[in-house]
């Protein structure tokens, strides 16, 4: 059976982030170990206030530890939201001690959305974030992420060639073969598009665009095309995989809107 370990926080209640990949990669009949990064008592989303927060870093360099004396192997190393600089370098070592040349590495390198950082997250920590990207053989941005970590200004309004761009940029960075989500031109479709570097190919997958935000979309997708990616599938199958699964969880969600905030 293939294994991935997947690196992130865990909400107690709401779905994101870890409740998200656990379920959805071990479903792909994929082993899925977890690294949580913190413990949250719900997700920080819009909905939720007063959660309570357990920080987790300490136990991060403990466990990889452990893991060593193991000498465990892992298919995929995935990880997904890192809150601090100091998670960021503990993880870049997790890449050194458990990467190798028969397992991928895949980085959500999650900063932002609606063109905004997230809370907390400072040009400081892109910097540090750019640099853990450089290890990856994935990277899976949306397109706020995708503008910070080039350090161009956010817009709405762009083309093909504009994407197209932007992903050899991100592949400049270091990581193999960026994937950018949210990709839409028009009000009809939207997508995610990736750019094999090795090949200089690019790839495009889109599906129905529901002109609404959902929680948890970015990890649902970024979970989808890790345990694809882990199967043996190619970039176009990743994308196409991900991007239909992603929407037929968001169009599971649309007949119960008021819970939107609770996760997709």
């Amino acid at each position: 059976m293939k294994k991935i370990v997947s690196i992130q926080d865990i909400s107690c209640f709401g779905k994101c982030s870890l409740t998200v990949a656990l379920p959805i990669i071990s479903a792909m009949g994929i082993e899925t170990a977890v690294i949580p990064t913190a413990v949250l008592s719900t997700h920080t989303g819009e909905g939720f206030s007063g959660y309570t927060f357990r920080d987790l870093t300490s136990d991060i360099p403990a466990i990889a530890s452990h893991w060593k004396t193991m000498d465990l192997h892992f298919d995929a190393l995935y990880t997904g939201y890192l809150g601090s600089m100091e998670q960021v370098d503990i993880v870049s070592d997790f890449f050194d001690d458990f990467g190798t040349d028969d397992n991928y590495i895949i980085v959500d390198p999650v900063l932002g959305d609606a063109g905004k950082l997230y809370a907390g997250f400072t040009d400081e920590f892109v910097e540090k974030m750019k640099k853990l990207c450089a290890k990856a053989d994935f990277i899976i941005p949306n397109m706020t992420e995708t503008a910070f970590l080039l350090g161009i200004p956010y817009t709405e309004d762009y083309d093909e060639n504009y994407v197209k761009d932007a992903l050899r940029r991100l592949a400049e960075l270091g990581c193999k073969t960026p994937v950018i989500t949210g990709v839409h031109y028009d009000d009809k479709l939207q997508g995610a598009a990736a750019y094999d570097s090795e090949s200089d190919r690019y790839y495009f997958s889109f599906g129905r665009n529901v002109n609404s935000r959902f929680h948890g979309t970015g990890d649902i997708f970024s979970s989808v095309f890790s345990g694809a990616c882990t199967l043996g599938k190619d970039i176009q199958q990743c994308l196409d995989i991900s991007v239909k699964f992603t929407l037929d969880c968001i169009e599971a969600t649309i007949p119960h809107m008021e819970e939107t905030w609770y996760g997709s």
